[in-house]
């Protein structure tokens, strides 16, 4: 089979290689790959920010999608033929996020291969159907940064209609925690440099939108908006250079769920969080029982996942470069 390695950081090192095909044993399945979908830690790990003691060789991406095309003889859950994703991290399928399961997901270096690959076998217990209504792109978009937005306004957040929730930016997780709050019915404020961009947010259900080149204060701007209250959720994606913002922007006793890393420079005191009590809470994606979850309400509702741009199987390297220079509008997936 045909799979992408690396040996050493940087785009420019990831090689097409030739592998063997795995055999599905016991309780594994066989998924033949159809699609992929990047996400922002792919690029780190790629560049070498995400994991410098990564493993060698390395398949990276942690987000495919396929059919199943074997069985291990012990397999009861699937058929050959059914359409699935693997999660994130193998070895969280319920239950709370433990040191042992993070060190289970796919493409960032460690034990685990990544899915840019023709094929590749997971346990039975390890992937998850993919709804009927989505195309095999679509679908790759879902294990990260789907599951990601889900848990931080679904669980954590704990997310109900008329709530308001601010999003940053317009990358995969961003996107689908718009699409998520619209769901449930609540109100959204959305954040980008691009007012083209924004109108699009608005085509998804933000009811307002603010341009944080044009309006640096965005979190006044934020606080204007809500009647000096603030928001009800904030899906933080910035990082340290935003972190400020996003807590003088949520309303006292508010919740800001943790997610991304996009910056790094600025400085953040934590004595607002203790004057506001405020709920932070670190997400790093979700269970495979978040991710049934989410999907029911997927199906349930038709949801559509938004696909900026697809790249050819042999442009990988192109995807990447994409996602570096912050052009996109949701997901960018990468066809088999």
């Amino acid at each position: 089979m045909k799979a992408y390695e690396m040996q050493q950081f940087g785009i420019d090192n990831l090689q097409l290689v030739d592998r063997e095909t795995p055999q599905p044993k016991g309780h594994e399945v066989l998924i033949k790959f159809h699609a992929f979908s990047l996400n922002y830690r792919d690029l780190m790990f790629v560049d070498g920010r995400y994991n410098p003691r990564a493993k060698f060789p390395a398949v990276p991406f942690s987000d495919g999608a396929g059919e199943i095309t074997a069985i291990g003889e012990k397999v009861t859950k699937w058929k050959v033929g059914e359409r699935v994703c693997p999660i994130f991290m193998q070895d969280w399928r319920d239950g709370e996020l433990s040191a042992a399961k993070s060190k289970t997901s796919l493409g960032g270096g460690g034990d685990w291969d990544g899915v840019l690959r023709e094929y590749g076998a997971f346990d039975e217990q390890n992937v998850v159907k993919i709804p009927d209504h989505l195309s095999q792109e679509e679908a790759s978009t879902l294990p990260c940064a789907a599951v990601t937005a889900w848990n931080a306004l679904a669980v954590s957040g704990n997310l109900k209609a008329g709530d308001t929730v601010l999003t940053l930016g317009t990358g995969g997780v961003s996107i689908f925690a718009v699409q998520f709050a619209k769901l449930f019915g609540a109100e959204i404020i959305a954040t980008s440099s691009s007012d083209e961009k924004l109108a699009k947010v608005r085509g998804l259900g933000a009811i307002e939108t603010i341009n944080y080149r044009t309006r640096e204060d965005w979190d006044k701007a934020v606080l204007e908006l809500t009647g000096k209250n603030g928001v009800d959720h904030v899906v933080e994606v910035g990082g340290a250079g935003t972190m400020a913002k996003s807590v003088n922007a949520v309303k006292a006793g508010g919740h800001v769920a943790v997610i991304g890393v996009l910056t790094t420079a600025g400085d953040f005191n934590p004595i607002s969080i203790l004057i506001k009590a405020v709920r932070m809470h670190g997400i790093f994606v979700g269970s495979r029982t978040m991710f049934e979850d989410m999907n029911r309400a997927i199906e349930a509702n038709k949801l559509k996942p938004v696909i900026d741009k697809v790249f050819a199987f042999g442009e990988v390297r192109e995807a990447l470069r994409y996602m570096e220079s912050g052009a996109h509008f949701g997901k960018i997936v990468v066809r088999m």
